[in-house]
């Protein structure tokens, strides 16, 4: 756009594009049941259209602040620190947007404060409201999360005696720690990786991704960003034990995490251990961190096989829809191996998973451990059984922090633009109309922003003229 870019227009124009998102939320967004309106109600068309409105609002401003931070003199740390805590203010008390996950969160909690095994049974076995919040394809499922989430799930739970609203908060403000913490490492990771800490701070914290799902969603990736982030900054100054430690607790909330040992290793490595102590003390440090956290939180182990959970049959990962694909053709066929066709090419994923791992760290001379933490977990999104919008974060966060190039996170912004219209506020799968509403509300958007653009260009053609 030509018309004048500071850091006040970006602060202004992204936060009036997360309190479009909020106020969108009230009718549009993954409401308690008891407050959801029948979709063809003209509010939630209303609200749908806002939160899309909102969301092209935010982009925009997110995308002025990247031309500020690739100037000469960018703005400070602590300036888009204040930027991220505007943008993310009018969100706090909005309603959950996005997935309905945090329910499930609520519901996982009261069965551990109710000393129910969430690795055998689902929600479901809870019974009550925090139940009939969940949504019904999960409703019988046990938690893949780890032992440090569910303490924290079960805690929170127990401080707001299962009252929903307390609840809802508790895991936003839960979630806004995650990204605090995320938020307090990403400088000191790019200066550790030779890497700018403004742009870091754009593409990795004040990402449109963040603020959408982690912040609005509410999602325990936070805490498991947050925690990982700031493990590894722990681990490059000199505490590899420390790092170990965090890392690990990352692990038990979500574990993907768990490759940050290798980075840990790699640091310490780099710091000049030797290879071998440095395993022995980061398996030590894993091994201790998880035996007491378990013990701690009384969960039991269930959740090494709880990893094994089965994912929605809809899921749009890459393998699962090559083996929907591929189970269609053997259908049509009349093969009796279309069963397994899914099976076979999210094993096959999985193996592809391991090998791109291991391509990536045996180029650990030229590309800095915490790079290469974030390729190999771009990789387990890519090519895993499972995928969400909220997921491209696990990579982008340490890639933001490292990447070698410009162009890297350029393409970056543009998978964010891509990825930041995936899902509907309510959580649930976009029928036409709501693909309609959403494309009005964007579109709109549009036309305003290219209105205020033609606005500012006028007083400057009347000065040449």
């Amino acid at each position: 756009m030509a018309f004048p870019v500071d850091l006040r227009r970006c602060q202004v124009l992204g936060l009036a594009g997360t309190a479009f998102l909020a106020l969108g939320g009230e009718t549009a967004g993954a409401l308690p049941v008891e407050e959801l309106l029948d979709p063809a109600n003209v509010r939630v068309a209303l609200g749908l259209v806002c939160v899309y409105f909102g969301v092209v609002l935010l982009i925009a401003a997110w995308l002025l602040l990247g031309r500020l931070v690739r100037r000469a003199e960018p703005p400070t740390t602590r300036a888009l620190l204040l930027v991220l805590a505007v943008w993310a203010a009018p969100l706090l008390l909005a309603p959950p947007l996005f997935s309905r996950d945090v329910y499930s969160y609520l519901a996982q909690g009261a069965m551990v404060d109710a000393h129910m095994d969430v690795y055998t049974y689902g929600p479901a076995h809870l019974g009550g409201p925090l139940a009939d919040e969940v949504p019904a394809l999960w409703r019988h499922t046990a938690t893949p999360y780890g032992p440090v989430f569910l303490g924290v799930a079960s805690a929170l739970t127990g401080l707001t005696r299962g009252e929903l609203p307390a609840g809802l908060l508790g895991m936003r403000l839960v979630a806004l720690l995650g990204v605090a913490l995320m938020a307090a490492a990403l400088p000191r990771l790019a200066r550790h990786s030779g890497a700018d800490p403004a742009q870091a701070l754009w593409l990795g914290a004040l990402n449109p991704l963040v603020l959408l799902h982690l912040v609005a969603g509410a999602h325990n990736d936070a805490i498991m960003l947050g925690l990982l982030g700031t493990g590894l900054v722990a681990a490059l100054g000199r505490w590899p034990v420390l790092g170990a430690v965090l890392v690990t607790l990352a692990a038990l909330v979500k574990a993907p995490a768990v490759l940050g040992l290798v980075a840990v290793v790699a640091l310490g490595v780099r710091a000049g251990h030797g290879p071998a102590r440095a395993v022995l003390t980061t398996a030590a440090a894993a091994v201790a961190t998880t035996v007491a956290t378990t013990a701690l939180t009384g969960t039991g182990y269930g959740w090494i096989a709880a990893l094994k959970t089965p994912v929605s049959p809809h899921n749009w990962a890459l393998t699962s829809l090559l083996g929907r694909a591929t189970a269609t053709l053997l259908t049509k066929a009349g093969s009796d191996l279309a069963p397994l066709a899914v099976p076979a090419w999210q094993a096959v994923g999985l193996v592809a998973t391991g090998v791109a791992i291991v391509v990536i760290w045996k180029r650990r001379g030229r590309l800095t451990p915490v790079y290469a933490l974030g390729l190999s977990l771009a990789a387990v999104v890519v090519l895993g059984p499972a995928i969400r919008p909220w997921y491209a974060l696990w990579g982008l966060f340490l890639i933001a922090a490292a990447a070698p190039s410009t162009s890297i996170r350029r393409r970056l912004a543009l998978v964010t633009g891509a990825v930041a219209f995936l899902a509907l506020p309510s959580g649930a799968p976009a029928g036409t109309d709501e693909l309609v509403l959403a494309v009005s509300g964007g579109l709109l958007a549009v036309v305003v922003l290219w209105q205020v653009h033609l606005a500012a260009r006028a007083p400057a053609l009347g000065r040449t003229a």
